[in-house]
This record gives C-alpha cells, sequence and structure tokens, in this order.
C-alpha cells in the first residue's frame, strides 16, 4: 500500500516577466519597490545595508536611514537576529519577523520581511511590511479572549454556587416556564414534596394541590407576571392535606419568561404565633390607651380607637396618613423631638407632653414610644396615655404647693416660662403668710412684723388671697 505525498504548493510566479516587465529601468524597479513595501532595502553580499528607502511614514521612528552602511543584523534586537541570517541564507520568498529596537526607547518595531537575491554579484533586496496594526489587533484579540476566559470562570463559578445551594436547599424550590407551566427545574426538596421522589421536571404546574390550592397557585402566578413578585399564600396537598406557604417571583432569562416559587411547610408553632400575633393586635385596638404607628417621617400609618377618642375623631381611619404633629405637643416641636430621640436612642420614655384634640382641647398626655427599624417599612409606635388626674390629684391641702418640681419641669413647654413663675410665686407667698398667722395666733400686727411687711401692705395680700374673708367668717 503505497503512501500519499502531499506536495506544497510553490508560490504562482508571472508567466511572461520578459515581456511585462522587460521596459521598467532601474528607477522603476526603485519605484516599484518603495510602494509595494513599507521599507525596502538592498544589501550586498556580506549583509550591509547598501541603501535603504520608506513606502510608509510610521516608521520614520525606525530611523533607517541610519541602517545604510552597517549590517543588517545589527539593526535587530538580540532575539530576532537569527532570523536575518536565515533570510540571507535561504533563497526563496519566505517571511519572518524581524524586531527592531526603538531609539526613543518605546517599544519595539515588528516587521515582516522577505529577501530575495537579486544580480550577480550576489546582493539582495528585501522588502518589509510593518506589523504593529497586526500585532495591536491581535493583542486585542488576545485581551478580548483573556476577559472572556476570566467572565466565563466567574460564571462557572456562581453557577456551581447555585447549583450547590439549590440542591442542598431544604426548602422547595421550584422553576416554571411562564409560557407552558411546566417545570423546568426543581430541587431535591422540591421532588420529594411534589412528586415523592419521581422526575418533577417537565410536568404541568400545579400539579398535586387540591382544587383550592391550584386556584390559589393559579392567581399568584398571575399577580407574580403583572408585579414581579407575590408571596404567601397558603395552599394545601391533595393526598395528606399538608399545608404550605408558597411565594412566586418573575424573572427574564435568555428571551425566556420564568417563575420561581418557593414552598415552605406551615408548622404548628407558626400557627400558634400567627394567633398570638392577631391577638396582641386585638389588645392594642382594644387598650385604653393611645397608640399610633408612624413612619419614619412622623406619618401616621395606623391607629387604635383610643387615639381616635383622644383626639376626638369619628374613627381612627381618619387620622392615617396625617402628620403626628396635628395632634401631638403644644409648641409643634415635641413630635420632632421624641423621632429624632427614636432615630439616635431608638426609644423614647414617659416623655410629657399635651394632646390637642379637632375642637381645641388639650389634655396632659405621657408617650414611650419605640422605633423598628427592620422588616419591609420601617416604623415608629407610640403608645399615649392620659396622665391630667395624675398630674392634678384631688383632695389637695390648702398648705400643699399646687406643683411638685417634677410637675413644675413638665409644664416647660406648654406654659409660659412668665405664667409659671408667677403661679409659683403666688403659692409661695401664700403659704409664708398662713405659716406667719399660725405661728403668732392671728395676731396680724405680729404676723406683719415677722413677715417683713407693713401692717396695711399684709391686708391687701390677705384680701388678695382671700385669707382676710375666711378668718372673718371663722369669726364670726
Amino acid at each position: 500500500m503505497s503512501a500519499k505525498v502531499t506536495k506544497s504548493r510553490a508560490p504562482r510566479a508571472f508567466k511572461a516577466p520578459e515581456r511585462n516587465f522587460g521596459e521598467l529601468d532601474a528607477h522603476d524597479t526603485a519605484a516599484l519597490l518603495t510602494s509595494a513595501a513599507d521599507v525596502a532595502l538592498v544589501l550586498d553580499s556580506d549583509g550591509v545595508v547598501r541603501d535603504a528607502a520608506l513606502g510608509s511614514e510610521e516608521l520614520a521612528e525606525a530611523r533607517v536611514e541610519r541602517w545604510v552602511g552597517k549590517p543588517w543584523i545589527d539593526s535587530a534586537t538580540p532575539e530576532t537576529r537569527h532570523k536575518i541570517e536565515a533570510l540571507l541564507k535561504n533563497s526563496g520568498p519566505r517571511w519572518r519577523q524581524v524586531n527592531h529596537p526603538d531609539p526613543a526607547g518605546g517599544p519595539d518595531i515588528p516587521v515582516l520581511y522577505s529577501a530575495m537575491p537579486f544580480g550577480r554579484n550576489g546582493r539582495f533586496v528585501a522588502v518589509g511590511r510593518d506589523v504593529r496594526p497586526t500585532a495591536a489587533l491581535q493583542q486585542r484579540l488576545v485581551d478580548a479572549q483573556q476577559s472572556m476566559e476570566r467572565e466565563f470562570s466567574r460564571l462557572r463559578q456562581a453557577e456551581t454556587r447555585y447549583r450547590l445551594l439549590f440542591q442542598i436547599s431544604t426548602e422547595a424550590v421550584v422553576i416554571v416556564d411562564a409560557e407552558t407551566r411546566r417545570v423546568v427545574e426543581a430541587n431535591p426538596a422540591a421532588a420529594n414534596l411534589l412528586a415523592a421522589g419521581r422526575r418533577l421536571v417537565g410536568r404541568p404546574f400545579p400539579d398535586g394541590f387540591d382544587a383550592s390550592g391550584t386556584r390559589v397557585i393559579k392567581d399568584l402566578l398571575s399577580a407574580a407576571l403583572a408585579r414581579g413578585q407575590a408571596g404567601d399564600a397558603r395552599v394545601s396537598l391533595e393526598d395528606d392535606g399538608g399545608e404550605f406557604l408558597v411565594s412566586a417571583s418573575h424573572f427574564r432569562q435568555e428571551g425566556g419568561s420564568h417563575f420561581l416559587l418557593r414552598l415552605a411547610p406551615v408548622r404548628p408553632d407558626s400557627r400558634r404565633m400567627s394567633d398570638g400575633r392577631s391577638r396582641l393586635a386585638d389588645l392594642v385596638e382594644s387598650a385604653p390607651d393611645g397608640f399610633v404607628v408612624t413612619s419614619t417621617d412622623g406619618r401616621i400609618l395606623t391607629a387604635n380607637r383610643a387615639f381616635a377618642d383622644m383626639a376626638q375623631l369619628a374613627g381612627p381611619e381618619l387620622a392615617i396618613g396625617e402628620m403626628l404633629d396635628r395632634w401631638i405637643g403644644n409648641t409643634g416641636t415635641d413630635a420632632d423631638v421624641m423621632i429624632g430621640k427614636l432615630r439616635e436612642h431608638g426609644s423614647v420614655r414617659l416623655y410629657a407632653t399635651s394632646l390637642r384634640s379637632e375642637y381645641g382641647s388639650k389634655s396632659d398626655v405621657e408617650i414611650s414610644a419605640v422605633s423598628v427599624p427592620g422588616g419591609e417599612t420601617p416604623c415608629f409606635g407610640f403608645a399615649i396615655r392620659a396622665v391630667a388626674s395624675r398630674l392634678e390629684p384631688r383632695g389637695k391641702s390648702s398648705r400643699e404647693l399646687p406643683h411638685s418640681v417634677e410637675n413644675l419641669t413638665r409644664l416647660v413647654g406648654r406654659v409660659p416660662l412668665k405664667d409659671l413663675v408667677g403661679e409659683t410665686t403666688d403659692a409661695i407667698e401664700r403659704l409664708c403668710i398662713e405659716a406667719a398667722l399660725e405661728l403668732t395666733g392671728d395676731n396680724r400686727a405680729s404676723a406683719a412684723e415677722m413677715l417683713g411687711l407693713s401692717r396695711q401692705s399684709l391686708y391687701v395680700k390677705l384680701r388678695r388671697y382671700g385669707l382676710g374673708e375666711l378668718e372673718a367668717e371663722a369669726g364670726s
């Protein structure tokens, strides 16, 4: 069996060079070489450059004119000089890339050369092409390939992590095609739950739920398709009646539309927790103290019936959307102060202020508040308690100060300082006069002397506070 030999094809040459190029003289030949190449060199038999021409101004920085009279091999970088030796030894149109150092200190200049002997005295002509544009394109291609490989590597790593989490997740996860409503992908937890270990991919969805659960899931998918996300609907399986919470999200991938569904079993303790929260909400709604939930800027989100009664509103729904400072605070700054403390400290305890009703009446209140930063919507909760009866106790003795120091400080911001100081001064002055009369046995002359007052001034103050009339009635 003979081996088949493949011969390399030789370059195609002109069929009639004498007839077509016989009329060319030396100048025409030089012009043809210059226009056909970026650089053309004439070499003697020793490889010394005897003449040079540039066909491209882009090689001007190589300073080819300095090569004349020197060996061509000296113009190349050390690692490419052997290629010049090969070009001068081998006859034939072989192309080799030779790098020339940049005299200005820049990157090497790559030139693709081919050398051919001519004449009878062993001379050579070498023509070269500047391959820097090609090298730049090749470098850009290499950079793009490396960038793509790095991106593919990141995608593969992300997909590996996704696959691992998808497989080991104890929560059932199902991906459904939005057009065909068939399962595209499901993790083992979903297969065990919905298909009892059988293959779930390719089956229609929803499948395996009771009639009510199937209807709820279809509505859930429609809502997710319209809004992008829908969640927390309770459904039951058809066989064992197990209950699950289903949430759905809609996303697009590779020109297709898909749903991602998560199914979490409803545990008895979660049902008890839900019932406990419901009872807590009922207690807050029926509590005798006012309770208000606001956004972080003080706008009311919900309020209970007690707050509506305090503010003299027909119903708590009328407070929703209004600012808290519409009813809380005398100066309009109390609500801002409480909100600032909530943002800084997270809670406020027993803040004394006043509550204004819709009809202008005021009542003293104490407010405790807390910040709830978690959840979908951060909010503030305010518990409001009326303290008018505690601030003004009944059965107060005639010699007791009308306000303790604590109560007086609570009045700051609700009563002008001038009125607060005047009321305190009158109370102390009356108590001192009563004590002097008691010590002197109602001897007004001695009481006036004890107080450092004239008798006439004492009589004026007695009439002012009604003490003289009371004593006169007591003596009659």
